[in-house]
């Protein structure tokens, strides 16, 4: 509690504190505090779940992006176009949410390794350059990390539920202990 105080200055208003109530926070801490508990303790059933739910979401994000255009028909055509997409995946995702599971993880650990080998590619280039050495060993470092995923995929879509479970009791933890700075100073 003291940590967080110490980051949030007295002189400075918390923009976080005027954006959501101090318990809003609370509760979001404790959902993602036991979701990052359940991708642990049960990381398939729990990532099949977050897929579906996925799915549901680019359903009825599609359908409210099509009735937006009752309002405001700016970029009509790429909302159609995109919305159309999104109301596919969500269907296919509801049809088949255990073959989209593995689908989607494999796209995403494709993208993350792509991504990894590109940011790494970058900042060697950039060290070079600049003749910086710890843009350079950042550089080797993802590059070599984009490497293993892409060379593994396997071992690496297997540690996606654990990491974003990790990642999930962290971010929970955080929110819940800045919910408490937040309502401490409110009331002061």
């Amino acid at each position: 509690m003291r940590f967080m105080t110490e980051l949030i200055p007295p002189d400075k208003p918390v923009t976080v504190v005027k954006l959501f109530p101090w318990w809003l926070l609370f509760v979001w801490g404790i959902l993602t505090f036991f979701t990052g508990i359940m991708f642990i303790t049960s990381p398939g059933m729990t990532t099949v779940i977050f897929i579906t739910f996925l799915g549901a979401y680019w359903l009825v994000g599609g359908l409210f992006t099509l009735g937006s255009l009752a309002v405001d028909r700016t970029n009509r055509d790429w909302k159609i176009f995109f919305s159309i997409i999104i109301i596919i995946a969500g269907i296919l995702i509801l049809m088949y949410p255990f073959y989209s599971t593995f689908f989607i993880i494999e796209f995403f650990i494709i993208f993350i390794g792509c991504w990894a080998c590109f940011i790494g590619g970058a900042c060697l280039f950039q060290a070079f350059l600049a003749k910086d050495t710890g843009t350079g060993v950042l550089g080797a470092a993802s590059l070599i990390f984009g490497i293993l995923i892409l060379i593994f995929p396997l071992i690496s879509g297997l540690l996606i539920p654990f990491i974003i479970g990790g990642f999930a009791i962290i971010a929970g933890i955080s929110s819940i202990v800045l919910s408490f700075a937040a309502k401490k100073r409110r009331e002061s």
